[in-house]
């Protein structure tokens, strides 16, 4: 039997099982209880969100069965002619269900002549077509069409759900998700279901035992290694430019992704600030970080002496990153930051 990812096997099956979308599935579980079922849907988010996973369980709740249920690719079937092959075969009646379902995923990337072509089945379709729309651009949709849907828009999950999500999955498969290596699996998904499970199955896919540290993960996915963003954040602690320049240099010369290096900086940088300045929130902290990382933040927290981590070195690196976006040199920011922070005088 062929492998299965852990993306299709943990997709969800019924709306009980969505994860943090109640604006999308309590309007269609009352729509199905009331039986006041539309006739054109059009589901909009990023990528990874369940928008069709959530497309067939409606599907499945109107009383479709696979026999009734046409998924099409929208961005491979863009023309006016697979338009028309399409609205051709609406009228035919379903064949065991009481209606026929149409998903079409990336709609957006449908021509202008395939939209003329689809306005009018879509305004005034037979009784037993459903037609659901999905796209992760809703403002290419025309609002010719949109205006003739129901529109809901998936929202991007918290960082929070995505590492609770892995590590049940991690459970689930046998193995035991430290809580950072959670966290940083959550981080790299950018807010994506079907990246953080990707994610999970290369740390699964690699591990060589059962319980799945922070180092695992940064060493499957290459993530920039924990001790690199520790050695800015005690450089940036001790007002130390010459060490924090060095640290930024190490990190680029090791290969690592220096925007994802500049977000796990944010992370800790933010991460050291409540523990100094919010004590009601250091059993959470404690949990979210994870042992080592809790500890070693504490002691840049509680630094009293030296310059130490302020709400400007937070937003020094804030700054940073609308400017590593378009920097040829992407190490530069970073550096900026540190030079913005200290000025010109000795380390």
């Amino acid at each position: 039997m062929a492998h299965q990812s852990l993306y299709r096997t943990y997709r969800p099956r019924t709306f009980n099982e969505v994860e943090e979308q109640p604006q999308v599935t309590q309007p269609l579980i009352e729509q199905v209880k009331e039986g006041k079922i539309g006739h054109a849907y059009l589901f909009a988010g990023s990528r990874g969100l369940g928008k069709t996973s959530v497309a067939r369980i409606f599907a499945r709740a109107v009383g479709c069965t696979e026999k009734d249920l046409y998924e099409i690719d929208a961005a491979s079937h863009n023309s006016v002619e697979d338009i028309r092959t399409l609205t051709e075969g609406v009228y035919t009646l379903p064949f065991e269900s009481p209606y026929k379902v149409y998903i079409l995923d990336e709609v957006h990337m449908l021509s202008k002549a395939a939209w003329n072509a689809f306005l009018k089945t879509l305004e005034e379709p037979p009784a037993h077509a459903i037609f659901i729309l999905a796209t992760t651009e809703l403002e290419k949709v025309p609002e010719t069409v949109r205006s003739r849907c129901q529109v809901f828009e998936f929202k991007k999950p918290s960082r929070a759900a995505l590492a609770q999500l892995v590590a049940r999955v991690a459970k689930k498969e046998k193995y035991k998700l430290d809580p950072d290596a959670a966290e940083l699996v959550a981080l790299l998904a950018d807010g994506s279901y079907r990246d953080a499970l990707s994610v999970l199955e290369r740390v699964l896919a690699s591990a060589s035992g059962t319980t799945l540290s922070r180092a695992v993960v940064e060493t499957v996915t290459g993530a920039p290694k924990r001790e690199l963003v520790h050695g800015l954040i005690a450089a940036l602690a001790e007002g130390s430019r010459g060490a924090a320049l060095v640290a930024i240099e190490r990190t680029a010369k090791s290969g690592a992704d220096m925007q994802l290096f500049l977000m796990l900086v944010i992370e800790s940088l933010r991460a050291t600030l409540l523990l100094r300045y919010a004590p009601d929130l250091h059993k959470a902290l404690a949990a979210e970080l994870g042992k080592d990382e809790y500890e070693t933040l504490s002691r840049y927290a509680k630094s009293e002496t030296k310059p130490g981590v302020t709400h400007a070195t937070l937003l020094a690196f804030l700054n940073a990153v609308e400017r590593i976006r378009f920097s040829p040199v992407p190490s530069v920011p970073l550096e900026l930051a540190v030079f913005e922070l200290m000025g010109s005088e000795d380390a």
